[in-house]
């Protein structure tokens, strides 16, 4: 099994709790099938991948957009915060405003930490939010959740929404996370992906 974690590196918590082959894959943020595209390319050939683990995130059904999935339930202000930044091509890429991410994107995890990501922000691409989803893996592959529960950008209903419509084997809910709440809270991320591993490893 694979789990995205920081960009393109081996996680050393997951690494000293018996997990060494793990692995981060940088999301591209461009769009759902080029970024779909991507990882498939990344993991072409291996058999391992047996359980997904969804942390502050969509879990789309076929031909649903992020923007459908944010809007299903009230409480996403993420848009209210954007800032667009036209690149050269003509394309838009949405930044949150740095003076508002910390509250947005990241309010449970500390003042200085969050500036940094702040000002180090990768945008998805603004024809992401609406492009549809292909078929999921879900249907297939079991899912854990871990959920923030005033993520602001992902309504907390919402992903709620979708762990149950993907029959999620688990759904921790942590009540003050906010969207990044894989980063504050990690310990709970490599409990969800041990008992992940763990109930695969179990069915082989």
């Amino acid at each position: 099994m694979r789990r995205v974690v920081e960009p393109e590196r081996r996680h050393p918590r997951t690494a000293r709790r018996g997990l060494p082959r793990t692995l981060a894959v940088a999301n591209p943020l461009r769009g759902v099938v080029d970024d779909a595209d991507h990882l498939r390319g990344v993991l072409a050939g291996n058999a391992d991948v047996k359980a997904l683990v969804y942390i502050g995130a969509f879990a789309p059904d076929a031909g649903e957009s992020a923007a459908d999935l944010a809007g299903r339930y009230p409480g996403s202000t993420l848009g209210e915060t954007l800032a667009p930044v036209k690149l050269p091509d003509g394309s838009v890429d949405p930044y949150i405003r740095q003076e508002l991410y910390h509250a947005q994107f990241a309010a449970d995890s500390p003042e200085r930490e969050a500036a940094v990501m702040a000002v180090t922000q990768r945008p998805i691409a603004e024809s992401a939010l609406a492009e549809p989803s292909g078929e999921p893996a879900w249907r297939t592959i079991p899912s854990w959740f871990l959920i923030g529960g005033k993520d602001k950008n992902i309504p907390a209903a919402s992903q709620r929404f979708m762990a149950e419509r993907a029959g999620s084997r688990r759904t921790v809910e942590l009540p003050d996370g906010s969207h990044t709440v894989g980063s504050p809270e990690a310990a709970a991320v490599v409990g969800l992906v041990r008992e992940a591993v763990a109930a695969s490893a179990a069915h082989e």
